[in-house]
């Protein structure tokens, strides 16, 4: 737990004749340790002797800092410091039940210092537990944040007269504070997510604003934590019937700023405070994978995200990919007008992409993309084309989910079937004269699908694949050479292959016929004539003329 500076000795109250009790002038020395702080075995009834005493009579609040001395004691006596924390959570929780810890106007000096001093010792109570909270042990920070937050839920009607300054001035914002703080993915993190926010509407909203605000702060508050709280809440777009209860009763029942539209909109605000901060990649990335199913329904204006999704497509490489979903999902929903979006989605189309982490992802928006039967087929042929020419170079992983989408294509677009097989003649004028060589009409490197030529071209390199050395992509690239009796492939079905599953396939099945082998084993390789000299032999055989 954080060192906290000694607390000063508080005089003794005396009490006056029809005055009351009243505190002296505080002195200047610290708190000496109570006598046999270190020698009890069993503390408990010390600490619940003093925690009486304060409760009885107002004259033993100086305990109030023998006790915070106490907490101070975790590493000499862990069970004296629980129950300290415990004993000071039930005197301040009764302490402001009674209302003695809220100074009205009409208090005259004496109970304002007495008031006033409550309150310094209760704010020096809470700074342990949040610092508990942020470095102790987890059973030790998840037992901080549950009396923590039960103190909070007294301060409303005990320590502030106004139930707005109780969310937005109190313990609460703290508690957020330090939250965000910890390392993404902490258990305190989901506790509070799980155990409060979604649980109760008032907790939800006013979390929502205290992240806004957060985001704003860029040297207190670590952004990663922001956005990890922001994704992991559910339910904000649910409908208005079920919504959560509240955490604090409010004493005038405005429940309009805990709906859920109220609710969408703190999340909103919440979000967008978020995107105007510099992001760095992974940031931007976890972000977009998050846009179409988290942060996308939640808006109640989609059409903020148009820029931040625009300039994320302008980036290349996985950023775009990831950002294409989202933006379609704009162009569909709130008529986004983006006329270049097909061109620079046809410029994703590198050899990056069929070895991307991504290329699940991406061939699944691509089959949702050229879906629409509207699409000119020329433009369907230009993707189908370039894809083709990149399997040429691909891992055989990708190419199993390039041929059964190319398949689905066609049966969506049979005018671009032509493409399966062409014949070249010498009076063709574009494929140039056979006998001086094959002249392919799609242009590689042309930006626009629309001026490629791919329509006029053929389907050369996937019958080359037929040819390839792994055999399920030999099988799988026939596919296109029979007749197209199959309505449609599940793309789904090839998407999660790899290296390593292909692998296993092919060790786990099982030969029916054995394969042809050398009746005689070779005594070298490389070497034409076993009883060739070494002067002889070229140098690839010297090289590689392994004896067996």
């Amino acid at each position: 737990m954080l060192e906290i500076k000694r607390p000063k000795q508080i005089g003794s109250l005396k009490r006056k004749r029809g005055a009351g009790a009243t505190l002296s002038t505080a002195r200047k020395s610290s708190t000496p340790l109570p006598q046999g702080a270190h020698k009890h075995e069993d503390p408990a009834p010390d600490i619940s002797n003093l925690e009486g005493q304060i409760l009885k009579s107002r004259q033993y609040y100086n305990n109030i800092s023998t006790l915070l001395e106490y907490m101070r004691l975790s590493e000499v006596n862990q069970f004296r410091n629980n129950e300290a924390v415990l004993a000071l959570c039930r005197i301040f929780s009764r302490l402001m039940a009674r209302g003695i810890m809220t100074a009205p106007q009409h208090l005259d000096q004496n109970e304002s210092i007495i008031t006033e001093w409550l309150r310094r010792k209760y704010e020096e109570y809470c700074g342990n537990l949040l610092d508990s909270l942020a470095n102790g042990p987890h059973e030790e920070r998840r037992a901080s944040l549950t009396i923590l937050m039960q103190l909070f839920r007294e301060e409303n009607s005990g320590l502030r007269t106004n139930a707005e300054l109780t969310w937005k001035k109190g313990t609460f914002p703290s508690i957020v504070q330090v939250v965000v703080n910890l390392i993404t993915g902490d258990r305190i993190q989901k506790i509070f997510v799980e155990g409060y926010v979604e649980q109760y509407s008032d907790i939800k909203f006013y979390t929502l604003q205290a992240l806004t605000f957060a985001s704003t702060k860029k040297s207190t508050v670590k952004l990663d934590g922001i956005m990890s709280i922001l994704i992991a809440v559910n339910g904000i777009h649910g409908s208005e019937e079920r919504l959560e209860p509240l955490y604090i009763n409010p004493k005038t029942r405005q429940y309009n700023m805990y709906s859920r539209a109220a609710q969408r909109r703190a999340a909103q605000d919440a979000w967008m405070a978020v995107l105007r901060c510099k992001l760095t990649d992974m940031q931007r990335k976890d972000l977009l994978k998050a846009m179409p199913h988290r942060i996308a329904p939640i808006f109640l204006r989609p059409e903020l995200l148009m820029d931040f999704l625009t300039d994320s497509f302008e980036v290349a490489g996985s950023v775009s990919l990831l950002a294409i979903s989202g933006l379609f999902h704009l162009m569909q929903e709130k008529n986004l007008d983006y006329p270049q979006f097909y061109i620079k989605l046809y410029s994703l189309l590198d050899f990056q992409v069929l070895h991307s982490r991504h290329r699940s992802r991406f061939f699944r928006l691509l089959e949702v993309f050229l879906a629409s039967t509207h699409l000119p087929a020329i433009l369907v042929a230009s993707f189908i084309k370039r894809l083709s020419r990149l399997c040429l170079g691909a891992p055989p992983s990708a190419i199993v989910v390039v041929v059964p989408w190319i398949y689905n294509v066609f049966k969506n677009h049979p005018t671009c079937t032509f493409m399966i097989h062409r014949d070249w003649d010498q009076a063709d004028g574009k494929a140039g004269n056979p006998a001086a060589g094959f002249c392919d009409s799609f242009r590689m490197d042309e930006g626009d699908p629309m001026l490629t030529g791919a329509i006029e071209s053929s389907l050369w390199e996937i019958e080359t694949l037929q040819s390839h050395y792994h055999p399920n992509v030999a099988a799988i690239s026939r596919i296109l050479s029979e007749q197209f009796t199959k309505q449609k492939y599940n793309v789904e079905d090839f998407l999660d292959h790899t290296y390593g599953s292909m692998l296993d396939t092919e060790l786990k099945k099982t030969m029916k016929t054995s394969p042809v082998i050398e009746y005689e084993i070779p005594k070298h390789i490389f070497v034409a004539n076993s009883g060739q000299s070494p002067e002889s032999q070229t140098a690839v055989a010297r090289l590689w003329g392994f004896e067996v």
